[in-house]
């Protein structure tokens, strides 16, 4: 039996909105991976009389493609989609079967209109939290359009081929067998890369707001939320919902839940947010914002936007070593997210740069993958909390250099090693690795403001009690500003009161 009582009652559950017949077409061999596979179709085929099996050549095995009978529908599974991806078999089970898919009509227009022929691999590892949207949003598209095919590769079963195609980070997506992108994708922006983004003159009818919205993580959100439920017209501009929280697994401190997941918070935020009256305008970045008797702010796609109140929630992203070698083996051995990343270094020597609580628990958590993990910080002491740093000194397989400065991390056509100096004797030396995780913290998403705003020396706006910044009008939000804890808690508690600040200000101008 491959699924546990839970997910079996859960699964049971969500078969019985399956409307149609489906075939599963399993190719499999006599390997163990092959074997496991079998068993969780034919538990999937016991628990409805709507899932037929059959066996079949496909052009990988062990894999098995989901279909409506008589039709290839394009959705191939290689391997066996459990951990993070069991939704991903769950949805593709039930949209293969007609269940509508939650997605607007001008999405489903844009993929039925899609012309050409469009062969999709995505290669995944299954403790990859942003790999599933990948997943989904490809499958998604191969059930609405029948020019367009998907293979979902777990790199755990095929190492060889994660290997002959130097795969060194996950989701990494091939189009008609050449490299397409990697990293989190939403359906959204796969249509945006095949040539069907929104252009400027989307946006040119679009009357002023009362509050503008920059940023869709926790902070915007919010924002958005307390901002619409005011009743003024409220707009947001949002590269993606979630922001950093899309790149977090594990979240244990949002008060009331125990445990949530990064991806899952950042979904119900985007349906929260659109429980309400807001002009949602996704895969756009702001570039220049300037206050004239209203304020505008133009957008990387040449379209200015107007309005009373502007509340900026720009969020922060990892910030770069910036040593030679960062950013020319990114992703081909230099990493940004240990729990995505790690499987792929099985084995593997790696080093983790930084010594704070996300160097650590990245470091913890890449000790019981690959083969040693070698800490490098700055500072004479390590800067986690003192009960990450005992777990970290109790595995054997670590080792911590303290007081070095990374000069360089080397390879050829990938990492094989990362040059540092000891900051005492300024003697450099150079360890032999495949793998470098970077983690020394944050930089704000401010860049683009200039002189608009006032920021303080490190780029973060700096806003008073009620979330104001020096230019009437202009509010912000979360971890772009200089509020002293980045925390999504805190996030969600300084986009509500840049939020009330802006109707306060609104109502006595």
């Amino acid at each position: 039996m491959m699924l546990d009582a839970d997910i079996k009652g859960q699964l049971a559950q969500y078969l019985e909105l399956m409307e149609g017949n489906v075939l599963i077409k399993v190719s499999a061999g006599s390997d163990d991976v092959s074997k496991d596979m079998v068993a969780l179709v034919d538990e999937l085929a016991s628990m409805s009389p709507k899932i037929k099996v059959e066996r079949a050549e496909l052009s990988r095995t062990p894999s098995f493609s989901i279909n409506r009978i008589g039709e290839d529908t394009g959705v191939t599974f290689a391997g066996i989609p459990l951990g993070h991806e069991f939704t991903s078999l769950v949805l593709a089970l039930l949209q293969v079967s007609g269940r509508a898919p939650k997605v607007d009509e001008q999405t489903i227009e844009k993929i039925k209109n899609i012309k050409g022929q469009y062969s999709f691999e995505s290669y995944i590892s299954l403790t990859c939290h942003n790999c599933p949207e990948v997943v989904q949003s490809l499958n998604l598209m191969s059930i609405l359009n029948p020019n367009v095919t998907h293979t979902m590769i777990d790199g755990g079963a095929f190492k060889d081929e994660v290997e002959s195609k130097d795969i060194m980070a996950v989701p990494s997506v091939f189009l008609n067998g050449e490299f397409f992108g990697s990293g989190r994708m939403t359906v959204e922006e796969i249509l945006a890369k095949l040539g069907s983004a929104p252009d400027a003159s989307e946006f040119a009818d679009k009357e002023p707001y009362d509050v503008l919205v920059v940023g869709g993580g926790p902070a915007g959100s919010s924002a958005a939320i307390y901002a619409a439920r005011k009743g003024i017209r409220t707009g947001i501009i949002v590269e993606r919902f979630g922001g950093q929280v899309m790149d977090t697994l594990g979240i244990e401190n949002f008060i009331s839940m125990k445990y949530t997941e990064g991806p899952k918070l950042a979904a119900s935020l985007e349906e929260h947010v659109k429980n309400y009256n807001v002009d949602i305008m996704t895969l756009q970045r702001a570039k220049r914002l300037e206050k004239k008797e209203l304020i505008e702010v133009e957008l990387e796609n040449g379209a200015i936007l107007k309005s009373k109140a502007v509340i900026l929630s720009t969020g922060a992203r990892w910030r770069n070593v910036n040593v030679p070698g960062e950013a020319e083996f990114k992703n081909k051995g230099v990493a940004y997210c240990p729990h995505c990343d790690g499987p792929l270094f099985k084995g593997k020597h790696v080093a983790v740069i930084g010594g704070g609580n996300s160097g650590i628990e990245a470091a913890i958590d890449l000790a019981g993958i690959v083969d040693h993990v070698t800490v490098l910080e700055f500072m004479p002491e390590l800067k986690a909390d003192a009960v990450l740093q005992e777990r970290l000194y109790s595995l054997s397989n670590v080792t911590v250099l303290k007081n070095v400065q990374t000069k360089e991390i080397t390879g050829t056509d990938k990492v094989n090693g990362i040059s540092y100096m000891d900051r005492d004797t300024e003697e450099v030396k150079h360890i032999e690795l495949q793998g470098v995780f970077v983690q020394i913290g944050l930089v704000p998403n401010t860049d683009w403001l200039g002189e608009a705003v006032e920021r303080n020396r490190i780029g973060e706006i700096i806003v008073d009690s009620r979330g104001a910044t020096n230019v009437p009008g202009v509010f912000a939000a979360g971890d772009c500003t200089n509020t002293p804890y980045k925390q999504i808690i805190i996030s969600m508690g300084s986009g509500a009161t840049a939020a009330l600040g802006a109707f306060d200000y609104l109502i006595r101008s």
